[in-house]
């Protein structure tokens, strides 16, 4: 069976950092990312990255602020956030792509509150 299980998420002051993890398990994934909804919004993409971990892609409002990578041993993802805002508030959602059968797989989502 696959699961991906996110942690890390939490409350923090505008300027502060969060990193976020994201534990995959049952195959071997190709594309992992993550995606966020706030309320009302639509969910979009923040980051994603290859199973190599050469090839990255940011949300421009996330660039020079959030970095993601992969342990492939681990099957973990990360994504580190530094300079938090109060409009990175929103659910985290971890994504994965397995490999052979090109389907998606979400976790449950972790929430993330910058506030004051």
């Amino acid at each position: 069976q696959v699961q991906l299980v996110e942690s890390g998420g939490g409350l923090v002051q505008p300027g502060g950092s969060l990193r976020l993890s994201c534990a995959a398990s049952g195959s071997i994934f190709s594309i992992m990312g993550w995606y966020r909804q706030a309320p009302g919004k639509q969910r979009e993409l923040v980051a994603r990255i290859t199973s190599g971990g050469g090839i990255t892609n940011y949300a421009d409002s996330v660039k020079g602020r959030f970095t993601i990578s992969r342990d492939s041993a681990k099957n973990t993802v990360y994504l580190q956030m530094t300079s938090l805002k109060p409009e990175d508030t929103a659910v985290y959602y971890c994504n994965a792509v397995v490999l052979t059968t090109k389907t998606d797989y979400w976790g449950q989502g972790t929430q993330v509150t910058v506030s004051a």
